[in-house]
């Protein structure tokens, strides 16, 4: 009885000071009062709490706010600099990473490129990157989060299997957390990009949203009421193997015409090579010393410097994409959609057919109240929602 009763101080403990923090954080600036006030915790509460937050570093006087009548009430604010975040992106051509402040600023950036290596040489190359960018600040770390591709146990730290990279069982929270003595948190890239833009992006009237990755694979990542949604076995979102295009190519999955087939970055880029190669006038060939050597860098500069050439089959997996994002939006009823990855590049020539096209198979009124975005993080989505874990677990943020 006595252990029970004092896991649970220490649990109302823990709850008031994440309480005191996100408040913290979501107002800027704001007045042990307005906190009280906010949270429904008493001042003497409050006190406590926010001595605990500054003498960590993570909060700060910083000035004093308007007088209601009697003394001037003195503002906090987090300090940003108290510490610094890592987020990995290990879903495309190339490993990302960068480190953060505790607002997703960009403190320093690192990439290695992979040349298709995989297993084990791969993995040296996620040492590379990450020694790299610890050693980078000199603030103290809260930890290490990634995003990765493939079906991964976010509780466990286990990417269960990763194709491209030929990884079966992999714990990398664990060989990092050993390495680094740092905490470490993994999440599927997919699910990484949806708690970036939610904790990062400008949807500040939004409590649920999807986010719709669409680069070298295709996945979709869903918050709801403020939470990651995983699924019972950690998979949801997982619709790059939905079959979308009958009789379609075969795709890696070993099914026919999955949405990965016609609507990645992938695809793009293999109608792109095909293009330059019927066509020697194209602006394609202008970027790039063959078609062959095409890389989706290059396509997307054509694009940007005129090339219209893309857009019929850019159209085509704005309806692709159309036939799954329908399903997400029919059946969870979330209106805050965005499209992030490689295809995100493309902007309308993409987003609009994908719209046209949802007004088609869901109930109008329902299309009527979604919003669909393209990201305005680019490429750096993955990362800042490896860093949002680590706000996430280490500090309670929510």
């Amino acid at each position: 009885m006595i252990n029970s009763k004092k896991a649970t101080r220490e649990q109302t403990k823990q709850h008031n000071k994440q309480l005191v923090f996100n408040t913290i954080y979501s107002q800027d600036r704001v007045s042990r009062v307005e906190i009280a006030r906010y949270t429904s915790l008493t001042r003497t509460t409050v006190s406590s709490v926010v001595s605990e937050l500054m003498d960590e570093g993570l909060v700060a006087e910083v000035g004093v706010g308007p007088s209601a009548g009697g003394k001037p009430p003195i503002l906090l604010s987090v300090v940003d600099d108290s510490y610094h975040l890592v987020g990995l992106d290990l879903a495309n051509g190339k490993f990302r990473g960068a480190v953060f402040n505790l607002r997703g600023e960009v403190c320093h950036r690192v990439t290695v490129p992979i040349n298709g290596r995989g297993g084990n040489d791969a993995l040296e190359l996620v040492y590379q990157l990450a020694d790299q960018l610890v050693k980078s600040t000199h603030s103290p770390l809260l930890g290490i989060g990634i995003g990765a591709p493939g079906v991964i146990d976010p509780l466990q730290g286990i990417i269960h299997q990763a194709v491209n990279l030929k990884w079966e069982n992999l714990s990398l929270a664990a060989l990092l957390r050993d390495r680094y003595d740092l905490p470490v948190y993994l999440a599927n890239d997919s699910h990484a990009a949806a708690l970036g833009e939610y904790t990062f992006g400008q949807h500040d009237d939004a409590i649920s949203l999807i986010v719709v990755k669409a680069g070298r694979g295709i996945g979709a990542g869903i918050v709801i009421n403020g939470q990651l949604f995983y699924g019972d076995g950690y998979g949801a979102g997982e619709i790059g193997h939905v079959v979308v295009a009958d009789n379609g190519q075969q795709c890696q999955c070993g099914n026919y015409g999955c949405l990965e087939t016609v609507a990645s970055s992938q695809a793009l880029l293999e109608e792109a090579i095909a293009i330059a190669q019927k066509n020697p006038q194209s602006l394609l060939n202008q970027f790039g010393d063959s078609p062959e050597q095409l890389s989706m860098d290059q396509v997307i500069e054509a694009f940007h410097n005129g090339d219209k050439s893309l857009e019929p089959f850019l159209a085509d997996v704005g309806r692709y994409l159309a036939v799954t994002i329908a399903n997400l939006v029919g059946a969870l009823n979330i209106e805050h959609i965005v499209i992030a990855g490689r295809v995100a590049n493309f902007g309308p020539a993409v987003l609009t057919p994908l719209q046209a096209e949802l007004q088609k198979r869901t109930l109008s009124s329902i299309v009527a109240r979604t919003k669909i975005v393209t990201s305005s993080m680019n490429d750096d989505v993955v990362k800042l929602g490896a860093a949002a874990l680590l706000l996430t677990y280490e500090l309670g943020l929510t």
